[in-house]
């Protein structure tokens, strides 16, 4: 199976959280010979996605495309991965506010066991994370078939850039009313007051 990682993006640029995240992708499917796909979900993301599929490590770059994901809400945002963790053993994403978000819904969904704030992978099921306020590093090792894991970007050093891979669109149809997990959320827009 492959991995798939959430990609931290305002739509138009991606963040550099990504990329120190694909380290840590990048270490998983080197002890399982997984292949990492990135998912780009926005509005207008074609820039960040194909700033993603010029990452060194990345097979494959998948960007879904509404007006739901727009803003990076977390109920949109996770039954879209849900609807795609079929294919995954691992979705991951940077431990920033979109991740954290994001990946606690889609563990429940997927009734998964998350580790949090994984500061070091050391094999493809083991991984090292700060307890008691970071005054001591545990060694957690995963059982489940399929993980869902944050980490904390700053612990890894930034993908190079690579070959350029394929981006593919992918169905966005999980957001639709009726479909299981979809959560009718907007965003409401901010006004300046005087």
């Amino acid at each position: 199976m492959a991995i798939l990682l959430l990609a931290d993006h305002n739509n138009a640029t991606l963040s550099d959280q990504t990329a120190k995240a694909l380290t840590a992708a990048i270490k998983i499917a080197s002890g399982t010979g997984s292949d990492v796909h990135v998912l780009v979900a926005g509005k207008r993301a074609k820039t960040a996605a194909d700033a993603a599929a010029k990452l060194s490590g990345v097979s494959k770059v998948l960007l879904a495309e509404s007006d739901d994901l727009a803003n990076n809400l977390a109920e949109p945002l996770a039954a879209l991965i849900v609807s795609l963790a079929g294919s995954y053993d691992t979705i991951i994403s940077a431990a920033t506010s979109v991740g954290k978000n994001v990946l606690p819904r889609v563990a429940a969904l997927l009734d998964i066991a998350q580790i949090s704030e994984i500061t070091e992978v050391v094999s493809a099921d083991t991984f090292r994370r700060p307890i008691y306020a970071g005054n001591a590093i545990q060694t957690v090792q995963s059982g489940e078939a399929k993980r869902s894991s944050p980490y904390v970007a700053a612990s890894f050093s930034p993908a190079s850039q690579g070959p350029l891979v394929a981006v593919e669109e992918v169905s966005t149809a999980a957001l639709l009313p009726g479909f299981p997990h979809s959560c009718p959320t907007n965003y409401p827009h901010p006004t300046v007051r005087n």
